[in-house]
């Protein structure tokens, strides 16, 4: 009820999933994980004076943000209300917690070497992986699955397509919706295929605490096995980004960001479109019990999921255009502008998935209206003039675009229009009838197998 986010007011039931991965709790517990993971990497690395860890002393540390909780978090909390710094106070959570097992004598290895934006951008890399894989990108394709129920439902039904808006060569409806299942799916696939950079050689980017410690160590190849371990089971995976000053440059992170833009204005297209169909009645809206669609006019269902979507898109994609302008630019060896920006990316992707939320909403609420598609196609028979004069130009007849514009051009046609005009032409009994059998339904050309296509 106080929340200023509609995010995290409003939208709270559909958008909560996202909290466990971008809430600061999420944050806190990313970081718990890099952490320890670090410090299990370290164990294993023979150059380093540090001893082997047990199984159980493994998994203890684990536990620390497998069982991350609430309590979890007010601890970090009250660390961070002296130290004024977050990820130290991550360091010491870790350092009170293994002070009271049997790892107490290694408790000054937690966070060796490290600056805290080693720790940072492994969390947000983990944090970003994980959210695309388990939530974003299982939506994108519930919105595709349902765009191609609608694809093989209605590829055969012939409709009217308006290019600037006006009457133009027939389509099918299914084939329309393949245009969209399509280019979601090609940038899906480019989504995916991203890997999210990765760095952890300190300060500024030389490994100068950790080579002066341990020269004899390679700190480039352990930095590599670290984060392969991170990568286990990962589908949307990390890499090491071996060269950098104290930030990772976040270039990775507005290759996924520019990603989800076009997604989104992919969606937004659609959206737009289904909003035009749903006017023109071409696609009805099924009433559902008990709701209003206006607060005065008691007959009105109105599109507002697909509206609803839009207006997220469009917030959505605004952060994620400015995250491409802003984390890429950092002072020198850095500043931190961008750790308060970083701390949006729930913002971006929470407006993103309730868009996904509510186009997967509105197309669970229509029908396809055959009865109107094809009357209004129907009454268009200037939409065959194309397929007219290229047979025409086929048959070696003189100016017969011309003369088929001369005759529709500004003009209200009927078929019996056409039919006269066929007539009069100097052309073979069988190439008229030939033009005479071609109408608005059947003149589709490929759009039916078009559909077929993967």
């Amino acid at each position: 009820m106080q929340a200023i986010s509609p995010l995290d007011g409003r939208y709270r039931e559909k958008t909560k999933v996202l909290a466990e991965y971008f809430s600061e709790q999420a944050l806190m517990r990313y970081r718990v994980m890099m952490e320890c993971a670090y410090l299990v990497a370290l164990s294993k690395e023979p150059k380093i004076n540090l001893r082997k860890f047990t199984k159980k002393e493994e998994q203890m540390l684990f536990d620390l943000y497998e069982k991350f909780n609430d309590n979890s978090y007010t601890a970090i909390k009250n660390f961070e209300a002296t130290t004024n710094h977050d990820v130290k106070s991550v360091e010491y959570f870790i350092k009170e917690k293994l002070g009271k097992t049997s790892l107490k004598d290694v408790v000054e290895w937690a966070h060796f070497a490290l600056t805290s934006e080693d720790t940072n951008n492994i969390a947000y890399a983990l944090m970003l992986s994980s959210s695309l894989e388990e939530v974003m990108i299982p939506e994108i394709k519930k919105i595709i699955s349902e765009l191609n129920i609608l694809v093989k439902k209605y590829k055969d039904l012939p409709m009217l397509a308006r290019t600037h808006g006006q009457p133009a060569s027939p389509t099918t409806f299914g084939k329309e919706m393949k245009v969209f299942a399509v280019r979601l799916e090609d940038e899906l696939a480019n989504l995916k295929s991203i890997k999210i950079k990765s760095k952890l050689n300190g300060a500024t980017g030389n490994y100068n605490a950790h080579s002066v410690a341990y020269p004899k160590v390679n700190w480039v190849d352990f930095s590599k096995r670290f984060i392969e371990t991170l990568n286990k089971d990962r589908i949307q995976k990390l890499e090491i980004n071996l060269v950098t000053t104290q930030i990772e440059c976040h270039d990775s992170y507005v290759r996924i960001f520019d990603s989800m833009k076009r997604t989104n204005n992919i969606l937004l297209d659609f959206d737009q479109d289904m909003w035009r169909y749903i006017s023109d009645d071409w696609v009805i809206q099924k009433p559902k019990q008990g709701e209003v669609g206006s607060s005065t006019m008691p007959h009105k269902i109105n599109p507002i999921d697909f509206e609803n979507s839009e207006g997220n898109l469009g917030i959505a994609n605004a952060l994620f255009e400015f995250f491409a302008r802003k984390l890429p630019v950092s002072r020198l060896q850095r500043d931190l502008s961008d750790s308060t920006v970083e701390r949006t990316f729930g913002m971006a992707f929470g407006h993103a998935f309730l868009a996904y939320v509510s186009i997967l909403k509105g197309l669970g609420k229509i029908s396809v209206n055959e009865i109107k598609i094809k009357e209004y196609l129907t009454s268009r028979p200037e939409v065959i003039t194309e397929a007219i004069q290229t047979i025409l130009r086929r048959e070696g007849a003189e100016m017969p675009y011309e003369k088929l514009k001369e005759l529709s051009r500004g003009r209200k046609l009927t078929l019996e229009d056409i039919y006269k005009f066929v007539d009069s032409l100097e052309v073979s009994e069988k190439v008229k009838k030939e033009l005479k059998n071609i109408t608005p339904e059947n003149y589709i050309g490929l759009a039916s197998k078009l559909t077929a296509l993967k």
